[in-house]
Parts: structure tokens; sequence; C-alpha cells
């Protein structure tokens, strides 16, 4: 394992030089400590459970179709009050990889070669080196998108409300101090 680059708490290693005729079946449940890593990657309060199920197959002649989904229970800071908010995330993960010295990788996008892309479909595929692949890293990576960026506790609202002499809660009054504002 390389440890120059940033590694995913959820780091996992697939072996793609020899994957199985089926695919090879990658199950990723986070322990304690990896929930808290992922908690404080996503700049989330916790994360009480993530779970991801993945399939790694061959795709094309020497390609990777990663393809699955990640569950996770988290809870974040509401961005009206920053009380706790509980989310679950529920993400299809499909991804395709091809070699870096891959012909069909520099081709399709370069010099007119063809590779057919749904829009529905997974995104263009990204490039590996060597015989390993971290799985648990791009799973993390549709984790990540999966969370909503401005979570709200039911009946939280940004609204100023009306003038009618509401009183600031603490938070109001050291912004509207650190602003200079009266």
């Amino acid at each position: 394992m390389k440890h120059a680059d940033m590694q995913s708490p959820v780091s996992f290693f697939a072996n793609v030089a020899r994957l199985p005729q089926k695919g090879l079946p990658v199950v990723i449940e986070a322990d304690p400590a990896q929930r808290a890593a992922l908690a404080e990657a996503h700049g989330l309060l916790s994360v009480e459970a993530y779970r991801a199920e993945l399939l790694v197959a061959s795709w094309k002649r020497n390609g990777v179709k990663l393809s699955g989904r990640v569950e996770a229970d988290i809870t974040q800071a509401c961005i009206v009050t920053l009380d706790p908010v509980q989310a679950h995330i529920d993400e299809p993960v499909e991804a395709l990889l091809l070699p870096d010295d891959s012909k069909l990788g520099r081709q399709g996008f370069d010099g007119g070669g063809e590779i057919l892309l749904d829009a529905d479909g997974p995104d263009s595929p990204e490039t590996f080196s060597g015989d390993t692949i971290d799985v648990g890293a791009l799973a993390e990576q549709f984790f990540g998108l999966a969370i909503d960026p401005y979570p709200r506790k039911p009946g939280a609202s940004l609204d100023a409300g009306d003038d009618t002499g509401s009183a600031e809660n603490e938070f109001q009054q050291k912004l509207r101090s650190l602003l200079g504002k009266s």
C-alpha cells in the first residue's frame, strides 16, 4: 500500500489483474475508527453506519467496472439551528476504469475512437495504474457526493421571521457583533 497519497478511511485495494469470471464481490463495513475518520473527512457530526457492497468486474479487454451501492447513517449539523440532523444515504455506485496505458482510454477521447457513453450511465472512464484499484476510496467518493450540503432540521427555516422584536439567539448576537452591526 502506498501512503504517499491521502488514503481513504475505508480503503480497500482490489487486485484487478486476475478478476474472477463473475467479478469480485467486495463488502466494506466501516468500524468505529473508520466511521469517525469518515465523519471528520466529510464535515459530519458522526457516521453511525457505513456499508459499501460492490462488484469489481472486468470491462472490455483490460478495463474494470465497479458497481454496487453505498449505504450510511449520518448525523450533520443543521445549517439553521446547528442542531443534529440525521440522514440516511443509499447511493448507487457505478464507475468504469481503464489502465492508464490503455489505447481505448486515449483514442476514445482524443483520436476519434468510439466509446459510447450513456448520459444516465456511468461517467467517462477514469484511469488506474498497476494491478490494484482502491475500490473503497471510489465508494467513498459516491458517499461524499450523496451528503446533503445544506442539511436542515424539519421546521427550521432561514427566514428572518416577523420583526416583532423576536429575541436573537446567542449565535446571531455573536455574528452581529463580529460584523460590527448594531
